[in-house]
């Protein structure tokens, strides 16, 4: 694709998102903006109590990424590549995964005032894990918060993200199986990602990269 100014990658918990979103900002001469996760003081007591707390952490996610993304555009970043680690409208992927229905309702409200004023991106990349190697990426990055995180959470995340993503068609779209490469310790991962990149075509496409030596 010629012309990426704004690049949003996606994906379930412990993916790979940030760490990926630095690295392409850096090949590409860019910034990054990053999702305060661990700003969200509701977040703890949400992994501890799904229900209890799911409301008032997915309304405090939502209007801190509004926030965020509004900031970006009243700096005007785009005179460089900005490469995103969350994409604006999955949020409501988490609502319909942890809300109930009065809860939703309320929330759909909110979130429709603010979805018609962020701009979307020039390519969303999606990245794909099976829950196993979801589950040893979070253990092994050990953030205290996330130590709530069962296995059965985790396989439903992954689900709605696939459902999702499966009709999904707002912007250019690259599926990436990553459950054998590793953007951080394989340069060679990361150059044959940036090759796809470059290569897109727009719409929809899938990247099923060979494994590399380093994540057998």
């Amino acid at each position: 694709m010629e012309n990426i100014r704004y690049i949003a990658i996606e994906g379930p918990i412990g993916v790979g998102k940030t760490s990926l979103a630095a690295r392409l900002a850096d090949e590409f001469g860019g910034v990054t903006m990053i999702e305060e996760v661990e700003a969200n003081p509701f977040l703890p007591k949400f992994y501890a109590d799904l229900k209890k707390h799911a409301f008032q952490t997915q309304v405090f996610f939502l209007l801190s990424r509004y926030q965020q993304q509004k900031e970006m555009l009243q700096q005007d970043l785009f005179g460089s590549v900005v490469v995103a680690d969350y994409l604006f409208a999955k949020d409501r992927i988490f609502a319909y995964l942890n809300l109930d229905e009065n809860e939703l309702t309320l929330y759909e409200q909110v979130y429709r005032l603010l979805d018609t004023s962020i701009l979307k991106p020039d390519l969303v990349i999606y990245l794909q894990a099976s829950t196993e190697v979801l589950l040893e990426r979070i253990d092994k990055r050990a953030l205290e918060f996330e130590s709530g995180i069962d296995e059965e959470y985790i396989e439903r995340l992954v689900e709605a993200y696939n459902r999702y993503f499966f009709h999904y068609t707002e912007t250019p779209l690259l599926s990436v199986n990553t459950s054998g490469i590793d953007f951080v310790e394989n340069s060679s991962d990361l150059a044959d990602l940036v090759k796809e990149i470059k290569n897109m075509k727009g719409g929809s496409q899938h990247y099923i990269p060979v494994i590399s030596r380093s994540s057998k």
